[in-house]
Parts: structure tokens; sequence; C-alpha cells
């Protein structure tokens, strides 16, 4: 009989699963991909061995065996009299949307890459990239990223800007504004959307050529390309302006693809791009202010994104980052409000606006 194994601190635990962990990612990954945890949700509660894994997963016994007790370490399945079943843990990595979504992200955008985390801090300069292009910053090839590294990208974006446009549009188009200029548009999700609910808008989008591509594509077949206008533009080029005369200057999850000097030079620009009584609109979301703390945690393990694979100098921000950005760029903080459970409506003007 195995003798009582002695129990460890818990921290010691934690710190080896930290030396472990980008292995044990990659196993986590693995497992939900090859079909293996799926194999082990479908014997529900009575369990499963490792051979009726392997039959119904398509792999051989040792990748069924290996990729369980990976999965073992990260308490995703549990063991019980030779038999595997999926913990509460399994069930969210296998089925949450935002749990698959950042997931994805990491193993698809970052995971290369990461492994020159310190070359980027001690450069300023995104090393990781390098891995998938020659480019000073991700933007410039998002476009041309692998396919599927490209949908991982979207779908992270996406995921976490979407769903506030409901929530914000009504906030943004009170006053019926004529003339918007979204400042980073991508690929135009938020363009298209004020263009459908407001017939009588007109959208300019500045963006890399490559996501304003997609975006005419995609105007074009939403029949929207007549109040559309794109302007191709490297937001870095401070010595360009902007276009002027809008009533609305939007500026959603942009500013944190920068940092602090460029943030406080665009919105220099931005306000230099209003027309009198006009507003600056700021969608972002800040570390300090989500609902919990798995919602901060993403946040700050974002920051190493930007750091390794974005741009180098970017990160998320805690929102008086943000408040001290704006007042030296000579903008009047007009709001200050929650959108939904994870961002923040700043809402400014130029000083002296009624």
């Amino acid at each position: 009989m195995p003798g009582h194994r002695k129990r460890v601190p818990k921290p010691y635990r934690q710190v080896h699963q930290l030396a472990f962990s980008p292995l044990l990612f990659q196993a986590a990954m693995a497992a939900r991909r090859t079909g293996v945890l799926a194999a082990v949700h479908a014997s529900r509660a009575e369990g499963v061995v490792p051979e009726e894994v392997a039959a119904r997963a398509g792999v051989s016994r040792y990748a069924a065996r290996v990729l369980l007790e990976g999965c073992l370490a990260l308490e995703l399945v549990a063991l019980e009299g030779g038999r595997y079943r999926l913990t509460d843990a399994g069930q969210l990595w296998l089925f949450d949307p935002m749990v698959n979504v950042n997931a994805s992200f990491v193993q698809d955008v970052c995971y290369a890459g990461a492994s020159r985390l310190e070359d980027s801090l001690r450069t300023g300069r995104p090393a990781g990239l390098s891995v998938f292009g020659p480019w000073s910053t991700i933007y410039e090839g998002l476009t041309a990223l692998p396919p599927g590294v490209q949908d991982s990208w979207f779908a992270f974006d996406h995921f976490y800007s979407d769903a506030a446009f409901p929530l914000v549009f009504p906030r943004v188009f009170e006053p019926r504004p004529r003339r918007l200029l979204d400042v980073g548009g991508n690929t135009g999700k938020w363009a298209l959307y004020c263009l459908r609910r407001d017939p009588d808008v007109e959208v300019a989008v500045l963006d890399h050529p490559g996501q304003l591509d997609r975006l005419r594509h995609n105007a074009i077949a939403a029949g929207l390309e007549a109040r559309l206008h794109t302007v191709p533009i490297d937001l870095l080029d401070h010595g360009r302006a902007f276009p002027g005369g809008f009533d609305v200057v939007w500026m959603s999850q942009l500013l944190d693809c920068f940092g602090e000097p460029d943030i406080a030079r665009l919105l220099e620009r931005g306000a230099a791009a209003l027309a009198p009584g006009g507003r600056i609109h700021i969608l972002e979301a800040f570390w300090d202010r989500q609902a919990n703390e798995v919602g901060e945690l993403i946040l700050q393990g974002l920051s190493l994104y930007f750091s390794c694979m974005a741009n180098g100098t970017s990160r998320m921000y805690h929102s008086q980052d943000f408040l001290d950005l704006i007042a030296s760029a000579g903008l009047q903080l007009e709001s200050d409000e929650p959108i939904g459970t994870n961002h923040t409506l700043l809402t400014c003007v130029t000083s002296g606006s009624p």
C-alpha cells in the first residue's frame, strides 16, 4: 500500500504549476481540439477509461493518457476508481464562449511569439510578431496574418466590443450627429452599425488600407457604401491631421493600442477634427473597473499581448491614466459612464465648449 502523501503548501504547488504552465496549456488545448475532453464529457457521471477515450477521439492510447493526465494536473478532469470524468472547470473549458475566445486568441495569436516577451520589454518593440511577419505593429499586417490566426484575432476583438454597441449607440446618437469620424475603425463593425440605424449619418473611417478594403467590401454587400468614406492612414504619423468638421470623433478600444505619448497626440488630433460643439467618445475597458477579478485578470494578461505581439508600447490601462491623458490633451471630460459590465464611455469636449 502506498504511504500517505505529504501535503505541501498551496503556494508551492502554485509555482510548480506555473513552471509547467506552457506545456499544461498546450495539453488542455490539444485535449479540446482532438476531442479527448469531449469523449470524457460524453461519458457523463459514470466516467470513462483511457482506452474508451482513445477510441472515441480517434487518438492513440498513449495520446489519450498523456492528455488526460495533463488535464488532471489542471483539474479539468477528476480520476476516481480508474475512470475519468469532467469537472466543472472542464465543462467551462469545453463550452464557455468567453473561455473559448480567450484560449484560442492566446493559442493562435500569442503563443508562438510569447517567448520573446522579455526582448519586447527591453527594446520597446513587439519582438514576438516576427513569427508572423516583418511588420512594426500587428495592425499593419492584420489582414495578412494566417487565416486561423486572423480568425482568432477578430473573434477576440469583436467578442469584447460588439455587445457594447447597442448600449452605447443611444448615448452617442442622442444629439443626432450628422458626421461621425471612426478612428481606427478596423473592418467597420461600429461604422456599419451606425449606418444601418441612422439613415442620415455619414461615417468616415480611418485605418490601415487592408482593414479598409475589407470594410468597403462589407459596406457594399450591405448596400451602405454611399454614406461611408474611408481614409487610409498610419495613425502613428502624428504629422498628418485627421479630416475635420465632425460632430463625433469615435475611438472604441483604440487608444489602448498605443503608448501614452501617442494617446495624447491622437486625442489632440481628434479634438482638431471636431466641428463646433462636437464630442470625442472613448469606449474602453479599464482593468480597475471590471465587475469581477476574472475581468481584471483578462485585461492584465492582455497587456502582455500588446507588449510581445501588438506593438511593444501599449497596455490595458487603469482609468486614472486616461483621465490624466484627457486633461493633458486640453480636453474637458463631459461624462464618465459605465457600459455593461466591462466598458466605460468617456465623453470629451474641447476647452471652452458650451
